[in-house]
């Protein structure tokens, strides 16, 4: 059977464009890969389309919309999933335009549908002490408690994604003074981030307590599951959640839910209300816009506040006139009628 056109350039996108000419990471590549597969499953249920007579030129517009409306009717998808799939279809159809141009007009068609605006979410966080108590949950005379108290303490301390936690190496933590931890981002960035007193004497006993610390183990995962593998995202959001449940025992100020994400966002809003620049959470976090991390600053009503007194402190006299000794204006008000 001779290979569709769609067959022939979506492997090229994704095995070739992205890989080796965008350079994206392979997060992105895999939610690329993602949405085509939830594309092609809608034409084939749906359509009656099956994938090898699947052809450009029917991927028109409309079809484009009723797969965005299925995504949200069906499947029960968020507005932002929606956009992140047209995104994703959207980088498709830029890249075919110069690949096959005499579909160029279908192609733009395509890149003109506009995303669907959505309510922006407040950024969730948790407060100092809620942090306090999820961290003061594992059990530190065991050896799983104790690396499980490192792992939460290196998410926190560092601001970090819940991948690039998963990803760190031995050779990634740089304990000399300064003591900083070498972070890979999206798109393959690295960023060195400073790691506090606490957290960098936690590393320490933690690389010496598993004879990590050894030069011959410098590409071993820093954090391991029983398997000897690196831990994987749902792995770090199992733990979480084992001891977001047993801090719930104890107190509610924990939420029932607690996303790995969540312990970034959080140490993001401590620092903005410690008063450290938006500039330097920024570099901390790894955005490339400073729109990304405006975010935070947008969140807190209290910091709010608080910056607004500090600007215009006494501008405001809270000593009110007792009008009731106001014999003129008393007079004047029982004359009414």
């Amino acid at each position: 059977m001779k290979p569709t056109d769609f067959a022939i350039h979506l492997t090229a996108f994704l095995t070739v464009y992205l890989s080796q000419q965008k350079n994206a990471s392979r997060n992105t590549i895999k939610s690329y890969r993602d949405t085509f597969k939830l594309l092609i499953r809608y034409c084939q249920d749906q359509k009656s389309l099956t994938a090898e007579k699947l052809e450009l030129k029917m991927l028109t517009p409309q079809l484009i919309c009723d797969f965005l409306a299925w995504l949200e009717r069906e499947r029960k998808c968020s507005i932002s999933s929606r956009n992140q799939r047209l995104a994703a279809i959207h980088a498709f159809f830029r890249y075919v335009q110069y690949e096959e141009p005499e579909g160029i007009l279908n192609f733009q068609k395509v890149i003109s549908l506009p995303v669907k605006k959505a309510p922006k979410p407040s950024v969730p966080h948790l407060t100092p002490e809620a942090m306090t108590l999820l961290l003061s949950q594992p059990d530190r005379t065991t050896t799983k408690g104790r690396r499980n108290l490192v792992l939460l303490s290196v998410l926190y301390d560092s601001g970090c994604r819940a991948q690039e936690l998963a990803d760190l190496r031995i050779r990634d933590v740089v304990l000399d003074h300064p003591a900083v931890l070498i972070l890979t981002g999206k798109g393959g960035k690295t960023r060195r981030v400073p790691l506090m007193k606490n957290t960098q004497a936690l590393l320490k006993y933690y690389l010496q307590e598993n004879e990590l610390n050894k030069p011959w183990k410098s590409d071993h995962p820093l954090f391991m599951n029983k398997q000897h593998n690196k831990l994987t995202k749902e792995g770090i959001a199992y733990i979480i959640s084992q001891y977001v449940a047993s801090a719930r025992r104890t107190s509610k100020i924990v939420p029932e839910k607690v996303a790995p994400h969540m312990f970034r966002h959080s140490k993001s809003v401590h620092l903005l209300q410690a008063g450290v620049s938006l500039i330097y959470i920024r570099d901390f976090l790894g955005h490339k816009d400073i729109k990304s991390t405006e975010v935070y600053a947008k969140c807190d009503t209290e910091l709010k506040r608080q910056a607004i007194e500090k600007a215009y402190p006494d501008l405001v006299d809270n000593n009110l006139p007792d009008w009731t000794k106001d014999e003129t204006l008393l007079n004047w008000l029982s004359k009414l009628k």
